[in-house]
């Protein structure tokens, strides 16, 4: 295993990235929704390229979280592989990746103005990575199982 300073030093980058990821995360479907509200061209075009720059932005911060994780998950996987939170927590990381994948895709969408949904939708797929992020706080923090 690292040295305790060399995994610390992991842990907290680990922290600040998926902080960096999550922002990203927060704010891109609040620009959907507005995207999905306004009639006006000029501001659909200044919100696809604000949802553009954003997606951009936030994606290194997605893979830096994860490298970081899975590199601290592999540093200790001798306690780890047994403890079911652990599992649970890989199973939201990965619905997480594919929800971030899935903004990427909706960019793509909204830059064709091929966006078909209401911003009542984007409304409610803006509170999946917040769902996300209490289950994996919880679960990295008091380890229920």
């Amino acid at each position: 295993m690292a040295s305790s300073t060399t995994y610390l030093w992991a842990k907290a980058f680990h922290i600040i990235f998926m902080v960096c990821w999550f922002a990203g995360l927060f704010y891109l479907p609040r620009l959907f929704v507005n995207h999905a509200m306004t009639e006006d061209p000029a501001t659909r075009r200044q919100l696809a390229v604000m949802e553009r720059k954003l997606y951009r932005f936030v994606t290194p911060f997605a893979w830096l979280t994860a490298a970081l994780g899975f590199w601290m998950l592999w540093q200790g996987w001798s306690s780890y592989k047994l403890q079911i939170w652990i599992w649970v927590k890989l199973i939201l990381v990965g619905l997480l990746v594919v929800y971030h994948a899935y903004c990427g895709r909706l960019v793509q969408v909204f830059a064709e103005d091929r966006n078909r949904r209401g911003h009542v939708f984007y409304r409610w797929f803006n509170e999946l990575p917040v769902v996300v992020l209490f289950a994996a706080v919880i679960l990295v923090v008091i380890k229920p199982f």
